[in-house]
């Protein structure tokens, strides 16, 4: 083949990898247009009218949605609440699952049966695990107040109760989240080389704690940064339970924003204000993801 046909050889070939990386990338491309960016795009828009369904026609309002979120007592409590989820859900299913991930790979027996039975809740149904919780949280007939009443304490109404609704739910939340990063532990704990460990030992390392203190607890900076990460926008994202279990009550005392958004939407058919209160959601988000990778990050070890 002469050296003149080669370079139009050469140019073809190419136009025709890029013709089959553009086949193969179009399907996700249109995917992520028609049910990411538009929907996205969509609400941002709505966000500044008034639309409501079922009437005609909307009105641009510019900023007025988010002037009465300063002023809507219901979104403040919301967004109280969430917060307070995520500050008890947070670090309660971390600490709880870097706990048992060390019990789990210290001992030398059982650490498949017991990495399925924590991990169970992440298969589970939502809905058919909050009908369990209603039972087992039941006042009258639910186990945990049956036991209380053994030994002679007297158990509050969990899910009905202002006083107790949202610690009930951050429970299920520490619940729901612990199997899941358990499983991320496990993995972070196993990529840790043995030789750490026995040159630790060989330098006068006595101590289980001292040895996670010096080793494990660095090398594990990344594994607990992306841990940290996923477990926010878990717990900001909730939702299931508080619509299954309590619907926003008692007087609001379990309303998280996802709850006021829907039902802003879907019950008061406030489209446009409900778009606004997902403007603020993902607003919250993504602080959040911001805060912790360019914070955290700096302080985080990476092998």
């Amino acid at each position: 083949m002469s050296e003149a046909v080669l370079p139009a050889v050469r140019s073809r070939a190419q136009a025709s990898e890029t013709l089959a990386a553009w086949a193969l990338t179009l399907p996700a491309a249109i995917a992520y247009l028609l049910m990411l960016l538009l929907p996205t795009l969509a609400t941002a828009l709505l966000a500044f009218t008034d639309f409501e369904l079922g009437l005609p026609g909307f009105n641009w309002i510019g900023l007025d949605n988010f002037t009465e979120m300063l002023g809507d007592r219901g979104f403040a409590q919301s967004l109280r609440n969430t917060l307070v989820y995520v500050g008890l859900v947070a670090p309660g299913s971390i600490a709880g699952a870097l706990a048992l991930a060390l019990a789990i790979e210290a001992g030398s027996r059982g650490r498949t049966l017991f990495r399925a039975v924590f991990f169970l809740p992440v298969v589970s149904l939502t809905v058919a695990m909050a009908a369990a919780w209603q039972y087992l949280l039941h006042p009258t007939i639910g186990p945990l107040n049956a036991l209380l009443r053994e030994i002679g304490v007297s158990g509050p109404a969990w899910l009905s109760s202002s006083d107790t609704v949202l610690l009930s739910l951050a429970g299920i939340g520490i619940w729901e989240n612990l199997g899941f990063n358990l499983v991320l532990f496990l993995a972070g704990l196993t990529a840790i080389p043995r030789e750490l460990y026995a040159a630790a030992a060989v330098d006068g390392v006595p101590s289980a704690w001292e040895r996670f203190r010096l080793v494990t607890w660095p090398l594990l900076g990344p594994t607990t940064l992306f841990v940290l990460t996923i477990t926010m926008i878990r717990s900001v994202r909730v939702f299931d339970t508080v619509a299954v279990l309590t619907q926003g009550g008692p007087n609001k005392a379990s309303a998280v924003l996802l709850y006021t958004m829907y039902e802003e939407g879907f019950t008061y058919f406030r489209i446009g204000y409900s778009a606004a209160i997902t403007l603020v959601f993902l607003g919250i988000v993504l602080a959040l993801m911001w805060l912790q990778t360019r914070v955290l990050d700096k302080r985080v070890h990476y092998a």
